[in-house]
């Protein structure tokens, strides 16, 4: 990204308490992905709401502490079975770590772009949280599923 004029502003760590275990017992459990928050340039403006991530709810974070300041590692457990009832996605995000990351970057009334839709967990947090949206989703099943996530059969 940086090679592309990209100024990287943090990395973020979301560390799976409860992830999947290596079933082949070859190499490492995989429980951790990586989140790359970028803006365009050095001279693009970022928004970062310090206050409400400071007073983030983190009571079931192992490793944040509300009235702390939020560190670049999260620890949310994998998506629940209950916001898989529209159907299934095999990388579906939870809703916890997508609301803390729009809630943290974007204020009400701005416009999220996820060009990887899936099931539209960000579309529904955006929804929740008073942001615009635009998905893109090359798979009509999953666009499916996130209408019916988002409240937008008609759409």
């Amino acid at each position: 990204m940086q090679k592309y004029g990209f100024k990287i502003i943090n990395d973020i760590c979301w560390f799976k308490p409860n992830g999947a275990p290596c079933l082949a017992c070859k190499n490492f459990t995989a429980s951790h992905e990586t989140i790359i928050w970028a803006c365009k340039s050095n001279k693009s403006k970022h928004t970062f709401n310090y206050e409400i991530m400071k007073n983030w709810d983190v009571s079931k974070d192992l490793i944040n502490h509300q009235g702390k300041q939020m560190r670049s590692v999260w620890a949310i457990s994998l998506t629940p079975q209950k916001e898989k009832t529209f159907g299934k996605h095999p990388t579906q995000k939870p809703v916890e770590l997508l609301k803390r990351f729009v809630s943290a970057a974007t204020k009400e009334g701005d416009t999220v772009l996820d060009p990887f839709m899936g099931s539209g967990t960000t579309g529904l947090v955006c929804k929740q949280l008073n942001r615009k949206f635009i998905g893109i989703e090359l798979e009509k099943k999953f666009v499916k599923i996130a209408k019916s996530r988002i409240g937008e059969d008609n759409a």
